[in-house]
């Protein structure tokens, strides 16, 4: 008897009780091969860098997704939603750019989806300039609240936006996509602002009842069906509940519609209302948080159904479909923490998986029209322009040993990739403990998903036989010049800063030195204020509103005082400013906004009108400075300054990195670890970009 083949031994590497997340799914008139299914998302690229985006998304075909989408793709130009950078299908000449991404995400295996979108009342028109189209007439909804307003289609309007959909569809089935995604989740999209009587005002045929409001969207698929149907898949993505009141289009008037139309797509993508309830961060929402919006709706139509929910765990995602509630696994952010996630369920490899955190730094990218980063995986959106792999690392140089000093996400990170390029790593670590930041920021509350930050590349660590760990080992330039390290990284972490310098003041202020004063760091080393506490938040991202939550949990009487209008004012780009003032307000914390202070005396802080200097007294027990940070990097210069001593020692290079160099989020830190094991022992570059960029090229006149 033959024995047993390669094919059949990674069979029985897969446990079995996920063989149903293998299993092929028939979506109209073609097949995916896996129920692992990206969902479109954001990325930073968009139009501007589609070399990036789709190297970005031919990766995640290596990685073994059965679909995979595109970001939103504008059909036309009179519903455009500059600033954002998208994709876009406006004529002919965008077809090049979008079929070498569906080229790369068909590479192996994979459907390649695009999603369709006319933003409507959420298109203001600031590049093409042209006057906005939608539902029913009335201001333009987006972040910043352009003071424009939309006119409402006629019935002309609505012939040329079916036409314009079906070009569209023509356009993307030249280009090579197989599966069509038509937007009308998150308020973002005109099939949701037909379904909702919150956008839709029309007494005409295309308004009123929930017959007449799913009409454009019947009319638009039986279109697409008759152009291009036979060779392409439609699906159609809704919303679950758009959580806005009784005008809202509600999770009940779903499954009606559901159950009215339950063949009308080839798929139902199903997404909650709003961006920040679909992709709310774990701080505020669990894996699976959209189940119960979910389950029943199988069971009113014939087509197959995918929802979202921030899925990592294998065991969740096969009891998703054994219990009928979803066909396939909708993932955005997972994809992009692990690209790889399906190959290492295939392989029995969970423990390798790269969990999603939830923090949303991917969709600051968006946010903030940049190119996105991911905290876990920061080969993200590098993969063209820096040729970083996920799974891969570049070859050894012809150096051979490292020392890392600092275990936090920075050092970690460098330990992990250095292992893997095949250096012999020494990872000193002052505490007893591994994770630096991590390890305390976790405890807070909401955040004990970031602690996957440490866990992951911890037990990467752990499995590589070229690295040794050693603790309690707080090093100095001595010392390291005594070891005779080839290489060494300084990944010393970061400390709170104690005197109140940050952005409303770039020198110290007065502080009376009776009045109890804490930083951050106290706070999470186990010091406790007592009585009444002030914050001063003068950082403005989590940490302020983090601690206010801890500290009022605590039974303190908070007053949270900032110098922003919006309390932790950069989540407005992690979609998690809204939570958190809610959060906050209905746990008792007193929200002082608009007003900075400019000196802590005893008993009380004085703040000050960011507009007019006006001052108040707030009084108190004890003050939360939250403030910037100051860079640990004692020991880096005092190894720079015995530079003359380096060679002697065997020292080739010294680096710093990090929050040691420079304080950022978490993903700053993962990102500097990683690219400094990617770049030891390379040629100097000198004044070249350190990454690729596509150019534009210039009209003929």
């Amino acid at each position: 008897m033959l024995g047993t083949t390669l094919a059949e031994m990674e069979q029985t590497m897969r446990d079995p009780r996920h063989d149903i997340l293998f299993e092929p799914l028939r979506i109209g008139p073609v097949t995916a091969k896996n129920r692992f299914y990206q969902v479109p998302h954001c990325n930073g690229g968009g139009y501007r860098d589609p070399s990036a985006a789709a190297e970005m998304r031919g990766v995640k075909a290596q990685g073994g997704w059965g679909v995979i989408f595109t970001e939103q793709c504008e059909i036309h130009h009179t519903s455009e939603i500059t600033p954002f950078i998208e994709l876009r299908l406006w004529e002919d000449k965008d077809i090049p750019m979008l079929a070498k991404m569906a080229g790369r995400m068909k590479e192996y295996g994979a459907l390649a989806g695009i999603q369709l979108a006319y933003s409507g009342i959420n298109g203001p028109n600031l590049y093409s300039k042209e006057v906005p189209r939608a539902v029913s007439a009335m201001p333009i909804r987006t972040f910043t609240h352009d003071p424009v307003q939309a006119r409402a289609l006629d019935r002309e309007d609505i012939r040329d936006l079916r036409r314009w959909f079906v070009t569209a569809a023509k356009r993307a089935q030249h280009a090579g996509f197989d599966l069509i995604c038509l937007y009308g989740a998150h308020g973002f999209g005109i099939f949701q602002h037909f379904l909702s009587r919150a956008t839709n005002q029309r007494a005409d045929a295309y308004g009123g009842s929930l017959e007449n409001r799913s009409r454009f969207a019947r009319e638009v698929i039986a279109d697409m069906r008759e152009a291009v149907g036979d060779t392409m898949g439609i699906t159609l993505r809704v919303s679950l509940d758009e959580s806005i009141g009784d005008l809202g289009f509600s999770n009940a008037e779903l499954r009606e519609y559901i159950e009215m139309n339950h063949d009308l797509p080839d798929l139902w993508d199903l997404a909650q209302g709003t961006w920040e309830d679909c992709s709310g961060p774990s701080r505020f929402k669990e894996e699976g948080a959209q189940e119960a919006l979910v389950r029943g709706i199988r069971a009113l139509t014939d087509k197959p159904v995918v929802g979202v929910g921030r899925f990592t765990s294998p065991d969740v995602m096969a009891r998703m479909i054994h219990s009928g509630t979803l066909d396939a696994i909708g993932c955005a952010r997972p994809s992009i923490a692990d690209p790889f996630l399906p190959n290492k369920i295939e392989e029995g490899r969970s423990e390798d998986i790269r969990e999603c955190i939830g923090c949303n730094i991917c969709i600051t990218g968006d946010m903030t029209m940049s190119i996105s980063r991911c905290t876990q995986n920061p080969t993200f959106m590098e993969e063209w322009r820096k040729g970083w792999h996920p799974e891969r690392m570049n070859a050894k140089g012809d150096s051979a040993t490292v020392l890392v000093v600092g275990a936090g996400p920075a050092g970690l990170e460098a330990t992990r990739a250095l292992a893997l390029r095949g250096y012999d790593v020494a990872l000193a670590e002052a505490g007893r403990v591994l994770g630096g930041r991590v390890a305390r920021e976790r405890l807070l509350p909401g955040l004990s998903a970031w602690g996957r930050v440490a866990d992951y590349r911890i037990h990467q660590i752990r499995q590589r036989p070229n690295v040794e760990t050693y603790f309690d080992s707080k090093l100095d330039a001595q010392s390291i010049l005594d070891f005779g390290f080839e290489n060494v990284c300084i990944a010393t972490g970061a400390r709170w800063r104690r005197d109140g310098v940050s952005r409303q003041h770039v020198v110290p202020f007065a502080m009376d030195a009776t009045m109890p004063i804490y930083t951050p760091d106290d706070i999470m080393e186990g010091r406790r204020p007592a009585g009444t506490v002030v914050i001063y938040d003068d950082d403005h991202y989590y940490m302020g509103g983090v601690l206010a939550e801890l500290l009022r949990q605590d039974g303190h009487e908070v007053i949270l005082v900032t110098p922003s209008a919006y309390l932790s004012d950069w989540t407005l780009n992690t979609l998690e400013q809204r939570a958190i003032h809610r959060r906050l307000a209905g746990l008792g914390v007193q929200i002082v906004l608009n007003r900075g202070v400019v000196g802590i005396k005893a008993g009380h802080v004085v703040t000050n009108c960011i507009y007019t200097d006006g001052l108040t007294e707030i009084g108190c027990d004890a003050v939360v400075i939250v403030a910037a940070r100051r860079e640990v990097n004692g020991l880096y210069h005092d190894l720079t300054a015995r530079r003359v001593e380096w060679a002697d020692a065997g020292i080739r290079s010294v680096r710093i990195i990090g929050d040691a160099e420079a304080p950022g989020p978490i993903a700053w830190a993962t990102y500097a670890g990683h690219r400094y094991a990617r770049d030891l022992d390379a040629a100097d570059i000198g004044d070249a970009l350190p990454f690729r960029r596509e150019i534009t090229g210039l009209a003929a006149s």
